[in-house]
């Protein structure tokens, strides 16, 4: 009998959708997109634009809240990546559902850049939104949350 080979097709089919994309029409697997910058972060590899940083944060939060306890991964990740001149000395996370993000606006220049977005949860089964517009900065090639504006996080 010859033994089994992997496919990886079959594999990454299984893979959960990435939470930054649920509310797209093309599901991405995780592991091809937020899961790539969470297990490389420690290799040195950080997302490669504003964008793709805030979308790796969004997905940490949103793995870390929806499994009820924070993942120390996930929490260690969202600290790396928050630039340490507005960073909080802990990060503490409350329950919450995250159920989707959508992306608004980017632009860059340079070294910084800002992402505008709103991103969809449920607080005690109650839908609502927050709507920010955040700031990043790129240091020795790394990009790194500064601080977000938020408005009103009405009902979604």
């Amino acid at each position: 009998m010859a033994p089994a080979t992997h496919n990886s097709r079959v594999a990454r089919s299984r893979d959960p959708t990435c939470p930054c994309r649920t509310r797209e029409t093309k599901p991405v697997p995780y592991a091809d997109c937020c899961g790539h910058w969470h297990s490389g972060l420690p290799r040195g590899e950080h997302a490669p634009t504003a964008e793709a940083l805030m979308r790796s944060r969004y997905s940490a939060y949103a793995l870390a809240q929806g499994r009820g306890t924070a993942a120390p991964a996930l929490l260690e990740y969202l600290m790396n990546t928050w630039h340490p001149s507005t960073a909080p000395a802990e990060l503490e996370l409350g329950p919450m559902n995250w159920t989707g993000l959508e992306v608004l606006h980017r632009q860059q220049s340079g070294d910084a850049a800002v992402v505008e977005f709103v991103a969809h949860h449920k607080v005690n089964g109650r839908a609502a939104r927050l709507h920010e517009v955040s700031r990043f900065v790129r240091e020795a090639g790394a990009w790194r949350y500064v601080d977000g504006a938020t408005t009103s996080g009405g009902p979604d």
